[in-house]
């Protein structure tokens, strides 16, 4: 089943994103519609792309850690578990579960927006609505602090290798592990600080984005604590989906991470929040706090489809 990954899975950044969550309701046929309506998600998205060619759209579908065993209670991915509540002072990532992600991204807002209240509508009899976050591209790909985000993607074909499931899990291959933080910046307190002092959180420039030499780097820099190795050297790699979401009330990121493995995301959240051996924490931390997380498995298109049957 590898080969029918779901794209946005892997798919490069667009302009414009839809972040729903939800929860299953209590009415007694709740599951069966879920399951026929996930089922379905792929020709939805394939009829959406027929009316919206040039738009570049692609759908994620989630399922829940602690839903997982409702929906499908035979088989499970060998790796999903629930989100890793952390707390350190201020720094803080709690966890808060939900049954069911749907992330929509497209360069239209159109598109965006009708396939998203065609999903709220067809699951309006059996899942509330938890959350409905928009992400908008800021700028040349930064988030609201003027950083760039997404710097250590991986790319081309490394891509696949990082964010999807192989042979380690055969039934679940092309699937892949996401993890959903929604953050939100005390932007007023960041822009306190000086060019340089934002920089020194970050461990890289603003303007031209580029990384800090590590020796000179803080052990509170953000891309300190997020660039983490193996025992044999090799990076821990993550695929982010980050987009900024914004109004006149909140301001923040929606942080997505895949992998093909939840470890990654696990520890280097850990390093963030509680930091080093001598626990030298996140900057960045100081300046965002994170309010909702949510671990999740993405399956593949032909996973989706046989819970149809």
């Amino acid at each position: 089943m590898r080969d029918t990954y779901q794209s946005g899975v892997i798919a490069e950044a667009s302009k414009d994103a839809l972040f729903l969550t939800f929860n299953q309701s209590h009415e007694p046929d709740a599951t069966e519609v879920v399951r026929k309506e996930l089922a379905g998600m792929p020709a939805l998205l394939a009829r959406f792309r027929e009316r919206y060619p040039d738009a570049g759209l692609h759908l994620v579908v989630g399922i829940g850690s602690a839903y997982w065993d409702r929906l499908s209670p035979e088989e499970r991915p060998a790796l999903l578990r629930g989100f890793p509540a952390l707390e350190n002072g201020e720094r803080v990532a709690p966890s808060t579960p939900v049954d069911l992600l749907f992330i929509i991204r497209a360069d239209q807002h159109d598109a965006v927006f009708e396939l998203g209240q065609e999903i709220i509508e067809s699951l309006s009899d059996a899942a509330e609505l938890v959350e409905e976050v928009h992400g908008f591209r800021y700028q040349d790909m930064r988030d609201l602090t003027g950083f760039v985000d997404g710097t250590e993607n991986p790319q081309g074909d490394d891509r696949l290798e990082v964010a999807l499931v192989g042979d380690e899990d055969p039934e679940f291959a092309g699937g892949s592990y996401l993890h959903l933080q929604r953050y939100e910046h005390d932007l007023t307190a960041w822009q306190r600080l000086s060019v340089k002092q934002q920089e020194d959180a970050y461990g890289r420039t603003k303007v031209d984005n580029i990384e800090y030499p590590g020796d000179q780097k803080s052990p509170h820099a953000h891309t300190r604590r997020t660039s983490l190795k193996r025992p044999d050297g090799s990076s821990m790699e993550i695929l982010r989906h980050s987009m900024p979401y914004g109004d006149s009330q909140r301001k923040g990121l929606v942080f997505i991470s895949t992998c093909r493995t939840p470890e990654h995301f696990g520890l280097m959240l850990k390093s963030m929040v509680e930091g080093d051996e001598d626990g030298r924490a996140d900057r960045i931390l100081e300046f965002t706090r994170a309010v909702t997380g949510a671990s999740f498995f993405l399956p593949s298109n032909a996973w989706l489809v046989q819970l149809g049957d």
